[in-house]
């Protein structure tokens, strides 16, 4: 399932001043792409990759999830969305330290009140190296193996579309290294579409395609 927009906008107010965080975006991500948005600190593009999920509301444009404007829909219809076609990895895992890992990873399956596929979530565990943690609870595991963990939970529901803000961030080189070569697997395998929000120009090379934001606006690199 592809993503697009058109005159994506997103403007903060601090007290008297306006802060355009993404200006004018008009972005076309087809199904099956694997793409990156590299930008310093403060360029939108973590802003931009929240829009795109539904995590936030635009000022104004258009985001589309396929056919669908998800700007467009009611908290309800958004929230079905985000569950039912999109997985997120973040930063900081967001993992659940009093759940073990196998409960941290079927969450989202559980929430969207479907069953657990488990041959399929045992096949994203072999891949991601994780079947002999299953019953491990997050602090007894490396930051690498989180990560891992968290990529797990991103496709246990079978998303069509993995959006990943900064998964490397909090990871040393080679974590960041073997985190990356994950996602492109993930992507081999199972055709995701994935967006990578990255500062790291290293991690993003390893997309199809590349784009560079500064001060809200995106270019193709």
């Amino acid at each position: 399932m592809g993503i697009s927009t058109e005159n994506l906008t997103k403007i903060y107010e601090v007290g008297d001043n306006k802060i355009i965080a993404v200006d004018g975006v008009d972005l076309q991500i087809g199904s099956g792409d694997f793409v990156s948005v590299m930008g310093s600190s403060g360029s939108g593009k973590s802003t931009l990759l929240h829009l795109l999920g539904g995590l936030d509301k635009p000022t104004a444009g258009k985001v589309f999830i396929g056919d669908i404007d998800i700007a467009t829909l009611n908290d309800r219809a958004l929230s079905k969305i985000r569950c039912e076609r999109i997985g997120f990895v973040f930063q900081k895992f967001n993992l659940i330290n009093e759940m073990t890992v196998k409960e941290n990873i079927v969450a989202p399956v559980l929430i969207s009140h479907r069953k657990p596929n488990e041959e399929h979530i045992g096949e994203i565990c072999d891949i991601l190296g994780i079947t002999d943690r299953l019953d491990h609870t997050p602090l007894q595991l490396s930051g690498g193996q989180q990560q891992r963990v968290a990529i797990a939970r991103a496709l246990a529901n079978d998303p069509e579309i993995i959006l990943c803000d900064e998964p490397t961030g909090n990871l040393d080189k080679r974590n960041s290294a073997e985190v990356v070569e994950l996602l492109v697997r993930v992507h081999e395998k199972f055709n995701k579409t994935i967006v990578i929000v990255t500062h790291d120009i290293e991690v993003g090379k390893v997309a199809k395609k590349m784009f560079m934001m500064e001060d809200g606006k995106i270019k193709l690199v």
